[in-house]
């Protein structure tokens, strides 16, 4: 029996019922495939900073990497300024633990009616750089309250950062249809992104089984809405991939379906598995969340734990609930949270007991 060690933080809003539903559906595969998953619940978040003045304990870093991975719902609250939720718990695991590669899939799902008129199947990996770019901390502002105030964000872009992303979106395109698109502004921003560009073309010339194509990030937005179905992997800085994620995850139904996994590679630390979508403190405590974003990120966490049989069960699962019209309303059904939950754990059952094979049937998108 493999053991795995899951640091989880259900955070805020919403976050708290889609993680014990994700748990749910976790501990049922775990059963089915003999994995000992032992599950460390952790009570950061909004709340804890309301108390503490912080998002997580001094130690929090050093809590977490004793685990294999970390399972986290979402952070954000009304009460909080995002700059202290985002960048006192998300941003510091991600950086610590070099977790250079935030991996989102962008997938139709039968069931779920995506709001575009062309019903062409979309399936493509959005592999977004998730430690410098944008989202960097250098810069300040000055001047404050004064006429003249201003303020200054400096976008970071390293060699190594921009090189080791695209070596894994290559990869991955490799493994799959064999085509790469890279997300670009050189048009207009005209010293990061050209060196961003060369770095990605001479990095892409390793993989020569994969096609190359550069895509200024405005067009690159219009045609994920008119024909997403025609990409295959995108690499994008952390601002660009961000964006376009979210983009993916509306035109194929609901952002409540999108999963996400930021990933060290090598398996020096934990890496972190997570919904796309926020804390949705208007809906929290209603029973209306969608859990799937939350499930499907656990299927990434089984996959990337080395267990693709039990991530492709899970999948199969909650896609076999979707495919009987038994999702909640942000995707068309009339499910709550718990009913939904329960139809993707009766699945998992009559998968294991009626169709053994269909858990192995197809990896985890």
């Amino acid at each position: 029996m493999s053991t795995h060690n899951i640091a989880v933080i259900a955070g805020d809003g919403i976050g708290k019922e889609v993680v014990p539903a994700a748990i749910a559906c976790l501990e049922r595969i775990a059963q089915i495939h003999c994995l000992d998953l032992e599950f460390t619940y952790l009570d950061w978040g909004s709340e804890y900073y309301l108390q503490h003045g912080r998002m997580m304990p001094v130690d929090g870093l050093e809590q977490l990497a004793a685990h294999h991975a970390i399972f986290l719902g979402a952070v954000g609250s009304p009460e909080v300024p995002d700059t202290e939720s985002l960048w006192g718990l998300l941003i510091p695991i991600r950086r610590e633990f070099q977790q250079y590669i935030n991996l989102r899939p962008v997938k139709t799902l039968d069931g779920v009616t995506s709001p575009l008129a062309d019903k062409q199947p979309i399936d493509l990996l959005i592999v977004r750089e998730n430690n410098e770019g944008e989202y960097s901390e250098v810069g300040g502002r000055t001047y404050r309250g004064l006429p003249h105030e201003s303020a200054v964000q400096e976008t970071i872009f390293t060699r190594l950062g921009v090189s080791r992303v695209t070596r894994y979106a290559a990869g991955l395109a490799a493994s799959r249809r064999g085509h790469l698109t890279s997300a670009t502004k050189s048009n207009g921003i005209v010293h990061t992104m050209p060196f961003w560009d060369e770095v990605v073309e001479e990095t892409a010339r390793l993989y020569p089984e994969v096609n190359l194509t550069s895509e200024l990030v405005d067009a690159l937005a219009a045609h994920l809405v008119l024909r997403p179905w025609t990409y295959d992997v995108i690499v994008a800085s952390n601002l660009l991939g961000d964006i376009l994620s979210d983009l993916g995850s509306s035109v194929t139904g609901s952002i409540g379906l999108a999963p996400s996994a930021n990933l060290n590679p090598a398996g020096d630390f934990p890496s972190l598995f997570e919904p796309v979508h926020g804390s949705a403190p208007d809906i929290a405590g209603k029973g209306l969340a969608n859990p799937v974003g939350q499930i499907w990120s656990g299927a990434m966490m089984l996959e990337h734990l080395g267990h693709p049989y039990a991530a492709a069960h899970l999948q199969a699962a909650f896609e076999s609930a979707l495919r009987h019209g038994l999702g909640t309303r942000d995707v068309g059904g009339i499910s709550s949270t718990a009913e939904f939950t329960a139809a993707v754990l009766s699945a998992i059952d009559a998968l294991a007991a009626d169709h053994p094979a269909a858990a192995a049937a197809s990896p985890v998108s």
